[in-house]
């Protein structure tokens, strides 16, 4: 089997929406983060006792993964001709004489299938939880390349690390594609791990309070979309973990989990990788 494994890459999206142009959209909202359920019915906030008493922007991470699966393969099958004409004893094909069956009328002859078969998939994986998400319209988004994960951070948004590494999501979408094949000779197996891309999206949340119930909501803005959710969390503070392409690019590293049905794609898929960083790493010298 073969296999490749694109280059990794880690994005930025840039937002649509400045944290100012969010705050005036939480303003106008303020009283129907309240406004929900059949308590407020009876109990409706009035705009003079919402205040925002606290905002964040932060970034939240995603992964975008593309596959393409290929076989190439012979295998061997019987056919069933039937016979209409009641006359029909034998019939020769090529040379070979077949003969015809009684009920129902037919012979068989045996071929050679000479088959092709290829699929491919693009899915979005949320990097905190590791669920499936219809998100593929943030792919469509400007963006900016982060050469450096250790300076994404600032002080003016936190950074959600991922908790899902790059292994994972490939595991997942190969096991959905791989499988194995019924043949008698194979002449080209191959996986084309096309894009292995990490991306950060922003995300605005505010959190409110209503003086006189002493209650508390938060709601949050998509930095793209400009669409509005409640029910959210504050993060509160910056997050310290480090992030390192070594920790999140780990495709080969937790590839022995990486078992398919047909065998040995865990151990080929951790070559690939090596493989490939060593010529980045001999091609860098030959610049230097």
């Amino acid at each position: 089997m073969d296999i490749t494994v694109a280059e990794e890459q880690v994005f930025q999206l840039l937002p649509t929406l400045s944290m100012a142009e969010a705050r005036e959209k939480a303003w106008d909202k303020k009283t129907a983060v309240f406004t929900t359920g059949l308590s407020t019915i009876f109990s409706r906030p009035k705009a003079e006792e919402i205040q925002i008493v606290y905002s964040e922007c932060r970034y939240e991470p995603f992964w975008h993964v593309a596959c393409k699966v290929r076989y190439v393969y012979d295998r061997t099958r019987s056919y069933n001709v039937p016979v209409s004409a009641s006359e029909v004893q034998r019939v020769t094909v090529e040379g070979v004489e077949h003969q015809i069956t009684a009920k129902p009328r037919q012979f068989t002859i045996t071929g050679i299938e000479h088959c092709l078969e290829e699929s491919s998939t693009e899915l979005v994986f949320d990097a905190v939880s590791g669920d499936e998400r219809d998100w593929k319209s943030y792919l469509r988004f400007g963006k900016e390349t982060i050469p450096d994960l250790s300076q994404f951070a600032s002080e003016e948004s936190i950074i959600v690390p991922p908790e899902v590494r790059a292994s994972a999501v490939v595991r997942q979408v190969l096991g959905s594609m791989m499988r194995p094949i019924q043949a008698d000779a194979v002449h080209e197996e191959r996986v084309d791990v096309q894009t292995v891309d990490l991306y950060f999206r922003p995300v605005y949340a505010f959190e409110y309070r209503w003086e006189p119930k002493d209650k508390t909501s938060v709601a949050e803005f998509d930095g793209l979309t400009g669409e509005m959710s409640t029910g959210g969390v504050t993060l509160r503070q910056q997050v310290t973990s480090v992030l390192t392409p070594e920790l999140l690019f780990d495709v080969g590293m937790d590839a022995v989990d990486l078992l398919v049905p047909g065998g040995g794609i865990a151990i080929k898929l951790a070559k690939a990788m090596v493989n490939r960083r060593e010529r980045g790493a001999d091609q860098d010298e030959q610049s230097d």
